[in-house]
C-alpha cells in the first residue's frame, strides 16, 4: 500500500491564550557549534537545527496574511553549501495585486582559523529581486562566509493580499530537519480546510483561543483560534527520477479557503460543490461559451468529414485537421487566451484554444465530446477533497465512441490519435460535459513505450561488424522517435547524428518508414558497419552484445522510496542479435540466460544467448508493465535493475582455435 497520508485535521480547540514558541534569533548552542554530523542521517551535509514559521491574518492597513519565517541550519561541508542561497517566492496576479517580503534577517556564524567562532551578518545590498514569470517574483539571497562547519540563520516577513490561500507549511525540504513547528492563527471569520501530506505524523498537532485578536474596525472583532503543528527528526526528501511533482509527495500542512463572514455578518462561501463548478464552468465566456461554438466549425469540417459515416473515422479525421492547424504557444491553462474564432483564425493558441476548439469541432460533426481538466505532472496532485479550479492548468479533450473513450491532446502535431503527452498523464482529470454533471476519470496512457532492435551482423577479418540493424518503435517511443527526427532538417542530418552518439559506427544505406504515418510504427534499417576492433590477431576477443539501451547505472538508488515510481507509461523493450563470426574462432563463454520476474505480474526481464556452429544468437526482454509501482515495490524493482546492470556488463569471449 502506498504510504502517503493524506488527512483532514479536526482539532480541538481550549480556551486559552496561545503562547509564542519561536527560538531566540542569534543564539546558537555550543552543543550546535560542535556538532559534526548528524547521526540520524550520517550521508547529510546539511541539517536544519531548528525552524519555525507563523502565519495571522492582518487588519493593520488592508486585510492580508502576514507570513514570518525563522530557520537555523548547520552546514557540515561544502555540498551544504547550496542550502546557503535562499530564495523567497513571491506571488502576483495580472491585477498589479502581489506579495511583499521585509525584514530581512541573516547572520552566518563560521570558524575562524584558530577555531573560533565568528559572525557575518547579510549586506541588506546583496538581497536581489529578479521577475521569474507572469505570476511569481524571486527575493534572493546568499549568506556570506559560508565556510565547513558553519551555521547559518536567517528570518523574513511576507505579507499577501492572498487570502484564499493560508501559508502552507513544507516540513520536509532536501535536507533532513531535527525540528520544525508552523503556528497558524485563523481568526473565526476565516474558515479554512486544512489537511496534511505526506508519509510522516505530526509529533505536536494543538489548538488554542486567542481572544479578540482580529480587529476589522468598526468594533467588529473575532478570536482566533491558534494551531501548532510540529515535527520532530524529518527526513530528507530525496528527489529520484520517474516521480510527479515532489510537491505531492513532501510531508506538508495546506489550507484552503472555504468560506468567510464579513464584518457585516454576511457569509461567503469560497469553496465550492462541483455541481457549483460546472455551472460556473459551462457559463464561462473563456471556457463553456467556448464549447458551444460548434456551428462555428460545421462549414469548415463539411469538406473533410462530409463523406464519412463512421463516427471513428470522422473523429480521427477532425482531430487530425485541428492538431495540423495550430501552432500552441506553449502556454498552459483552463480557459481561453484568444477564443476559438481568433485563435482558428490565427493558427495559435494556448492549450484551452487549441483543445476546446478540437471539443467544440467534434461536437459539431454530432460526436459526443467532452473536455478533461487536469493537472499536469509537474504542477501536482488535485485535491479531490475539496474542489478548486485552480488546482488545473490543463485542460484535452474526450470523444466517446461505441463505448470507447479516447483521450486527445492536439497540441502537438506528432501526437496519433488516442494518445495525450506524458505531462498530462497525472491520477485523474474532470470531465466537464456540456449537458451532463462532471466525474472524475482516470488519465492513463493508452499505448506502451514500445522498442525493438534487431542486428544481423558479420564479424569480419579486418576487424569490422557489418551487416544490417533495424529499429522498430511504437507508442511513446515513436512519438519520441518522431520528435528526434523533426528536430533535424533532413534525413542525412539525422543520420549523422546518429553516428555522432556512436563513433564507431558507420551507416551506408538507410530507409526510415511511417514518420508521417502517427499510427503506425516508426521503422528504421540500415546497412552499417563498426570499428569493433582493429585486427583479428588475438587470441581471444570481447565483444559486449548489448549494442542499444545498455543499462551502465540502476536509476533506483535510495535504501527505500516514500514516493511511487511513475514511468507515465508501461514499456517494452526488445533486442534481438545474429553475430557471424569467422571460422578460426570459437565462443568460449557467453551470457548466462537469465529470466527474472516481478512481483504481481509487475515485468520481467529475459536474456537468452546460444551458439550455432560460427554464429552466436541473443535475445533481450525487457517489460515494465506497469505505470506506476507503489514504495512497497520499490526494493523489487530496485534489485532487477541491479541484476540488469550486471548482466550488461558480460562480454561474449571469442576464442582462436588451436
Amino acid at each position: 500500500m502506498n504510504k502517503l497520508i493524506y488527512a483532514i485535521l479536526l482539532l480541538s480547540v481550549t480556551s486559552v491564550t496561545a503562547q509564542e514558541t519561536d527560538f531566540p534569533f542569534g543564539k546558537p548552542t555550543q552543543a550546535e557549534f560542535e556538532l559534526k554530523r548528524y547521526d540520524k542521517d550520517t550521508t547529510a551535509n546539511a541539517v536544519v537545527l531548528r525552524e519555525f514559521g507563523t502565519a495571522y491574518v492582518s487588519t493593520n492597513v488592508d486585510i492580508s496574511v502576514v507570513f514570518e519565517h525563522h530557520v537555523r541550519i548547520k552546514i557540515f561541508n561544502e555540498k551544504g553549501f547550496k542550502n546557503g542561497t535562499v530564495s523567497i517566492v513571491l506571488h502576483k496576479n495580472d491585477a498589479n495585486v502581489f506579495e511583499r517580503v521585509s525584514d530581512i534577517e541573516a547572520v552566518t556564524y563560521y570558524p575562524d582559523e584558530q577555531d573560533l567562532m565568528r559572525s557575518a551578518a547579510l549586506d541588506p545590498k546583496q538581497v536581489f529581486k529578479e521577475n521569474r514569470s507572469k505570476y511569481a517574483d524571486i527575493t534572493k539571497f546568499t549568506m556570506p562566509n559560508l565556510r565547513n562547519g558553519c551555521i547559518i540563520e536567517y528570518k523574513y516577513r511576507i505579507e499577501s493580499p492572498f487570502l484564499r490561500h493560508f501559508r502552507n507549511w513544507e516540513f520536509q525540504s532536501d535536507i533532513p530537519k531535527i525540528y520544525s513547528e508552523y503556528l497558524a492563527r485563523i481568526p473565526a471569520v476565516f474558515s479554512y480546510n486544512v489537511s496534511l501530506r505526506g508519509p510522516y505524523k505530526l509529533t505536536k498537532n494543538t489548538g488554542t483561543v486567542e481572544r479578540e485578536c482580529y480587529n476589522a474596525g468598526g468594533g467588529f472583532k473575532a478570536d482566533c483560534s491558534a494551531l501548532t503543528y510540529a515535527m520532530a527528526d524529518v527526513p530528507a526528501f530525496i528527489e529520484e527520477d520517474n516521480m510527479t511533482a515532489s510537491s505531492n509527495f513532501l510531508s506538508a500542512m495546506f489550507f484552503e479557503l472555504a468560506e468567510y463572514v464579513d464584518s457585516r455578518g454576511v457569509k461567503h462561501k469560497v469553496t465550492q460543490e462541483w455541481n457549483a463548478i460546472d455551472r460556473d464552468l459551462r457559463s464561462s465566456e473563456e471556457f463553456g461559451s467556448q464549447m458551444k461554438k460548434k456551428d462555428y466549425f460545421k462549414e469548415k469540417l463539411a469538406p473533410l468529414t462530409g463523406n464519412i459515416t463512421d463516427p471513428l473515422q470522422k473523429a480521427r479525421a477532425i482531430y487530425d485537421h485541428i492538431r495540423n492547424w495550430y501552432r500552441w504557444d506553449n502556454i498552459y491553462g483552463i480557459y481561453t487566451e484568444y477564443g476559438i474564432k481568433k485563435a482558428y483564425e490565427s493558427h495559435t493558441g494556448n492549450v484551452a484554444d487549441i483543445n476546446l476548439s478540437l471539443t467544440a469541432a467534434l461536437l459539431s460533426a454530432g460526436l459526443d465530446a467532452e473536455a478533461v481538466l487536469l493537472s499536469t505532472r509537474s504542477n501536482g496532485l488535485i485535491n479531490k477533497l475539496f474542489p478548486v479550479t485552480s488546482d488545473f492548468n490543463y485542460v484535452i479533450s474526450k470523444v466517446n465512441i461505441s463505448g470507447q473513450s479516447y483521450l486527445l491532446d492536439a497540441t502537438e502535431p506528432l501526437m496519433p490519435f488516442g494518445l495525450i503527452p506524458i505531462r498530462c498523464i497525472n491520477d485523474q482529470g474532470r470531465v466537464m460535459s456540456l449537458n451532463k454533471p462532471s466525474y472524475w476519470a482516470d488519465l492513463k496512457a493508452s499505448q506502451k513505450e514500445s522498442k525493438t532492435y534487431t542486428f544481423d551482423l558479420t564479424l569480419e577479418e579486418n576487424g569490422l561488424l557489418t551487416g544490417k540493424m533495424s529499429f522498430i518503435s511504437s507508442g511513446y517511443a515513436a512519438y519520441s522517435k518522431r520528435q528526434s527526427m523533426k528536430k533535424s532538417t533532413s534525413t542525412d542530418e539525422y543520420i549523422e547524428k546518429l553516428e555522432e552518439r556512436w563513433p564507431k559506427l558507420k551507416i551506408l544505406k538507410s530507409r526510415i518508414d511511417n514518420v508521417d504515418s502517427l499510427d503506425k510504427p516508426v521503422t528504421e534499417v540500415y546497412d552499417i558497419e563498426i570499428r569493433a576492433f582493429d585486427n583479428l590477431n588475438k587470441d581471444r576477443i570481447f565483444l559486449n552484445p548489448f549494442l542499444m539501451d545498455r543499462v551502465n547505472e540502476n536509476p533506483f538508488k535510495l535504501a527505500e522510496r516514500s514516493y511511487p515510481v511513475d514511468l507515465g507509461s508501461a514499456s517494452d523493450t526488445r533486442v534481438v542479435l545474429h553475430l557471424q563470426f569467422p571460422a578460426k574462432y570459437e565462443l568460449q563463454s557467453k551470457p548466462e540466460t537469465i529470466a527474472l520476474a516481478l512481483p504481481n505480474k509487475g515485468g520481467k526481464f529475459i536474456m537468452q544467448a546460444n551458439q550455432e556452429e560460427n554464429s552466436f544468437n541473443f535475445y533481450q526482454l525487457t517489460q515494465l508493465e506497469k505505470a506506476i509501482y507503489q514504495p512497497d515495490e520499490y526494493l523489487y524493482l530496485k534489485e532487477l535493475f541491479n541484476k540488469i546492470v550486471l548482466v550488461h556488463k558480460t562480454d561474449i569471449v571469442l576464442k582462436k582455435k588451436i
